[in-house]
């Protein structure tokens, strides 16, 4: 059970991880080390983190479809982490 959790929660920061990256990538001019610099040089990297998260949701969805409640569990551990991140950035 809380190695379930643990690996949804995983899942969950890598997918936010990964959509902050794909969002830099597609949305901006940056390449992905100098953007994240001049982003977090405005104060928008808590804004790309939460536009990241977008992806746990998918995440979220297809553990539910395949009866994996303690990995979508983690997933939403990992979205309120990311969340309080957030407002502490």
């Amino acid at each position: 059970m809380t190695k379930e959790v643990l690996i949804g929660f995983l899942i969950g920061i890598f997918t936010a991880l990964l959509g902050s990256y794909l969002f830099i990538t597609f949305f901006t001019t940056f390449d992905i080390s100098s953007g994240i610099e001049i982003i977090r040089e405005h104060g928008y990297l808590g804004k790309i983190i939460t536009l990241g998260t977008l992806l746990d949701l998918a995440v979220f969805a297809i553990l539910l479809k395949r009866n994996k409640e303690y990995m979508a569990r983690g997933v939403i551990l990992a979205v309120i982490v990311l969340a309080i991140s957030t407002l502490v950035i």
